[in-house]
């Protein structure tokens, strides 16, 4: 790295001996790619679990209506789809060096992400009222509380530190401490969260429509 660069490099508070990648990507948005690859291969083996215990139990419950279970998940669909569109327009506009505009479409995906995660909780609470808790059910099998929870809580997770990470990097853009790099390697992250949500609706809320 030459001493222009350090001292860039230093002034953005990235430290004055960061070496370039080896490859031919960014370090940051290399180091992203290999958490959404292993992550989704975590997310991927419980879904499969999920799909065993599915198939394997006899008594499995199809306790979701159309209103308001399925209408309620729709909604959020829309709301996360829409929030990866806002993390787009965000994206494009910082490669453009409009902070403005990439501010107003971070903000948004915030509020998008909060809505989201507002209406997943309020599903939450309407199953526990029926009786749902982690090892029983009013309904059949006693495990379909508990991966019912655990797979949406941990994407629920996903969702909360995608609009933490989003604020931050939101303010920090705003004020010239990070680079479009930065937004564009936080939008890998919210376009993952949004793509394992495509597969979370089908096995856990479509094939369990109450018939």
């Amino acid at each position: 790295m030459s001493d222009s660069q350090a001292t860039a490099a230093a002034a953005h508070g990235h430290g004055a001996y960061m070496e370039e990648s080896p490859y031919a990507i960014p370090s940051r948005k290399l180091t992203m790619w290999l958490f959404i690859i292993s992550d989704a291969v975590t997310f991927g083996a419980v879904l499969m679990a999920y799909g065993y215990l599915r198939v394997a139990s006899s008594d499995w419950p199809t306790p979701f209506k159309f209103t308001p279970s399925i209408l309620n998940v729709m909604i959020m669909t829309f709301v996360l789809i829409t929030s990866s569109l806002t993390m787009l327009g965000a994206v494009d506009s910082a490669k453009l060096g409009d902070k403005a505009k990439t501010s107003r479409f971070l903000w948004s995906t915030v509020l998008l992400g909060a809505i989201f995660a507002g209406l997943h909780i309020r599903e939450w609470l309407g199953m526990i009222g029926e009786g749902v808790r982690l090892f029983q059910n009013p309904w059949g099998s006693s495990l379909f509380g508990a991966t019912f929870f655990c797979i949406t809580g941990l994407h629920l997770l996903h969702v909360f530190c995608g609009i933490i990470a989003i604020i931050v990097v939101a303010r920090k853009f705003a004020n010239g401490s990070l680079t479009a790099g930065h937004v564009e390697t936080t939008g890998l992250y919210w376009h993952f969260v949004d793509l394992v949500w495509m597969f979370v609706v089908p096995l856990i809320y479509l094939t369990n429509i109450q018939h």
